[in-house]
């Protein structure tokens, strides 16, 4: 993103958007959206609980559009059952009052972003309910809204650089159409790119790696070498998100996941939360190598990708994501800030010079230089009130936060996500890939007796090592 503002209209990265953008005609054959609403309770072990829940919905002319169920990890004598249903028709009100009568742990999940009360009265039925948005638990789960984009991959504005070139519109949609019918689990397919992209790539490729021994963190410049040993990090090659994911999932954990367009700022931080980068496989415009309103391939590859294989970034990355789930509306907006100015254009402090790690200034060669300049303001990164600065969307940054290190920013950020108001605490279990919402005293006595087993570990080697 160079040789103009970094973005025009509004200034988009990874899936983080600030604005609302028109709809794509595509639909999932189900997803959560206004209109329903995602039931969590438990029920006892026994014949005909189930059943007896169900009829709940069943007396109150409630239209269930899903249902899904599962041992519960806080009671081994009760299952956890999650129900999705139409909240624009039947007696949803009283059926969860019903419910709170019958079962155990109702919880109300909901994706609507409303805050009035429906036709049917059902906010009222809140009051005694703890409420929070929905959020994935389950790393599948991130099917459900990967396709419910702020706007799909052939869309461009009218003053995009290839808004009336009809061959780069169809390219586009070829990209989008691959993302939009991925699946968690399966190979990210290959794509074979023409010249005229690879030779995109290679005009941006030469110009920043001949920046970035100068001007990126130690991190960055230790990994970029692997990436070319490893991935085909070439000028004349660009690389494909399968190569890159495997690698990444050998140096972190995270993976990535082609997107077709634009996600909301809540689904896309979720996708951190189980280590997983929503990535855009298409190339900028070839008229304007040096420009893109929008995160391309180069902005992925060359931007995100070195730091996520880095265990303190990946690590802070995962913190954002968790710290997002179930998380009010308000507070999503913070965390969005916080990413936007860490993430995308974040700068540390080493061996006393200011140093970029942000993708948004490793992958636009004008605003890199721009920002270890001394043209822009520095201050300090301190999440609450980061997270209140205002910035521009069609210039470069005015100002950008300082850390002092990746471990730093995590650890501010781990504060700064306790105070965000929900009733629970959540962890995720690398080993199920799932997110475990932590609200009862039992599971609080598990993780202890798990980081116990870890200091034991600990304290096993340092025997050895002292021995």
């Amino acid at each position: 993103m160079d040789g103009a503002p970094a973005a025009k209209k509004q200034r988009v990265e990874n899936g983080i958007s600030q604005h609302s953008h028109p709809g794509t005609s595509y639909h999932e054959d189900f997803c959560d959206k206004d209109g329903s609403t995602t039931i969590m309770f438990c029920v006892k072990e026994e014949v005909g609980g189930l059943a007896k829940a169900l009829k709940i919905f069943e007396e109150n002319n409630v239209n269930l559009l899903q249902i899904e169920s599962r041992p519960s990890k806080k009671d081994p004598s009760e299952f956890e059952f999650f129900v999705a249903c139409d909240n624009t028709k039947g007696g949803l009100k009283e059926a969860i009052h019903a419910l709170k009568e019958k079962t155990n742990g109702v919880t109300i999940l909901k994706r609507s972003r409303t805050t009035s009360e429906g036709s049917d009265g059902i906010n009222s039925a809140y009051q005694d309910t703890v409420s929070v948005p929905w959020f994935p638990q389950k790393i599948s789960d991130l099917d459900r809204f990967a396709n419910q984009i702020l706007s799909y991959g052939s869309e461009l504005d009218s003053d995009h650089p290839g808004f009336t070139d009809k061959v780069y519109r169809a390219r586009r949609k070829e990209f989008a159409d691959i993302a939009f019918n991925y699946k968690h689990g399966q190979q990210i397919p290959p794509v074979e790119y023409t010249e005229e992209e690879i030779k995109t790539w290679g005009k941006i490729f030469g110009e920043l790696t001949k920046l970035y021994k100068t001007h990126a963190c130690r991190e960055f410049n230790h990994i970029f070498p692997l990436l070319v040993d490893n991935c085909g990090y070439r000028e004349d090659n660009i690389p494909q998100l399968q190569d890159v994911s495997n690698f990444l999932k050998d140096c972190t954990g995270f993976t990535l996941r082609p997107v077709a367009g634009l996600l909301s700022s809540r689904d896309f931080l979720a996708g951190l939360a189980f280590r997983v980068f929503h990535s855009t496989q298409y190339i900028r415009h070839h008229s304007r190598p040096m420009y893109t309103p929008e995160p391309d391939v180069c902005h992925e590859l060359l931007g995100h990708v070195p730091l996520f294989s880095t265990p303190a970034f990946a690590q802070f990355s995962q913190e954002i994501g968790l710290a997002s789930l179930g998380a009010p509306d308000e507070y999503i907006q913070k965390l969005a800030t916080c990413y936007w100015f860490t993430v995308e254009f974040g700068l540390c402090k080493q061996q006393g010079q200011i140093k970029a790690y942000g993708a948004g200034l490793l992958s636009s060669f004008g605003e890199l230089q721009y920002a270890l300049s001394d043209k822009p303001e520095v201050r300090a990164f301190e999440p609450i009130k980061t997270a209140e600065q205002e910035y521009p969307i069609t210039e470069y940054q005015p100002t950008y936060f300082l850390s002092d290190s990746f471990e730093d920013a995590k650890e501010k950020m781990s504060a700064f996500a306790a105070t965000i108001p929900r009733p629970f605490a959540v962890r995720y279990n690398p080993y199920t890939q799932s997110v475990e919402v932590i609200d009862k005293k039992d599971q609080i006595s598990s993780l202890v007796h798990n980081v116990r087993g870890e200091l034991g570990i600990i304290e096993d080697a340092l025997r050895k090592l002292n021995g």
